[in-house]
């Protein structure tokens, strides 16, 4: 079983699940960071080229061979893309990613949130910024209906380059300064009604067009969120499981809208807006949230699952959100994480009062 960027938290976490599985894996890791491969848990590591690299598909073969690896995940967005061209030129190692054109949409903010709102899937009024002369009228545009509005990056993890603006004269500052500074262009983002409501993630596998596993959690507290302009990070210190029909249902339209015959991973997250309403933000397909092993320390593995079904088996289909509500997950870097019963949780509040 190989994973990429192995280096990372996501992937360090998505071994950890592997592991509490009981199943035999040999896990190989490998890492475009001889510095940060050091932090692998895998029993093998080796050092590739980036994705983006012409490199990386020889590289990767090379360890797929050396290996005898029988199923490769991509955890960091640039290598599922990547890997999802490569799919069949991998020396016979399975992906069980999903289609290419999927990952395609999913990985474009503004495409896919076309993509939701044609198929009546509840998203958050959307604008492309066409270039940095027109942003000020498009920002203004969102304005005029909502009372705050959020830039980000059209592409890219843990809300890059996301601000959440009052005035057209801050979008364009701020997207101004990305292009100076960060090399990106204006058309790179998006603006959108900023949704000022609960924070929720949903984590699923699909196989031949069918759920097999999906939990929705909520975000509670975000990981350095108090040093963001945002306040957030999509990255959670505390997550709670929930069982709420809205979020589910949302979840799985979404996922049907992209792909109508999905497989592979799917993560949806979702944000209610002023009047209370979960509407979906992005999806991100063909690889797992930073925090699979949530859910998998709490008895639903999709990690295992998901190298099952690479592997050819057909899994059993399990009810949505099968989870008990209110399990908090809680973590902190260098700290490690743990899993705490939210009756247990309440229990210490109620002692500190």
């Amino acid at each position: 079983m190989l994973v990429t960027g192995a280096g990372g938290s996501a992937s360090s976490n998505f071994v950890d699940a592997l592991r509490l599985s009981g199943n035999r894996y040999r896990t190989v890791g490998v890492d475009a960071s001889a510095t940060h491969l050091h932090l692998a848990t895998t029993d093998v590591r080796a050092v590739v080229p980036p994705a983006r690299d012409a490199r990386f598909g020889g590289a990767l073969r090379a360890v797929v061979h050396d290996q005898g690896v029988a199923v490769v995940h991509a955890q960091p967005d640039p290598d599922v893309l990547r890997i999802g061209m490569l799919r069949d030129d991998l020396g016979g190692a399975a992906t069980f990613l999903p289609a290419q054109e999927t990952l395609c949409v999913a990985a474009d903010k503004n495409r896919c949130a076309a993509v939701l709102a044609a198929a009546g899937v509840s998203v958050p009024e959307t604008i492309a910024i066409e270039a940095l002369d027109t942003a000020a009228d498009s920002v203004t545009t969102l304005l005029r209906r909502h009372e705050k509005v959020w830039v980000r990056a059209r592409a890219g993890a843990g809300s890059r380059a996301a601000l959440p603006v009052r005035a057209h004269e801050q979008a364009t500052a701020w997207i101004a300064w990305w292009v100076d500074e960060r090399g990106l262009q204006a058309s790179d983002f998006i603006v959108s009604e900023f949704l000022p409501g609960r924070e929720f993630a949903y984590q699923s596998v699909w196989q031949d067009g069918e759920l097999v596993a999906g939990q929705a959690r909520e975000r509670v507290e975000y990981l350095y969120g108090h040093l963001t302009p945002s306040g957030q990070t999509s990255t959670p210190a505390v997550a709670r499981t929930v069982k709420d029909p809205r979020i589910d249902e949302l979840a799985i339209q979404a996922v049907l809208a992209i792909d109508p015959r999905p497989q592979g991973a799917f993560c949806i997250d979702i944000k209610e807006n002023a009047a209370g309403e979960p509407c979906v933000t992005e999806v991100n397909a063909g690889r797992f949230f930073t925090t699979s092993n949530f859910f998998a320390h709490a008895g639903l593995n999709m990690p295992d699952v998901l190298v099952r079904c690479a592997l050819g088996e057909r899994a059993p289909r399990q009810a949505s959100s099968p989870l008990p509500a209110d399990l908090y997950w809680i973590r902190m870097v260098d700290m490690g994480f743990v899993l705490v019963p939210g009756a247990d949780l309440e229990r210490w509040h109620r002692a500190a009062q």
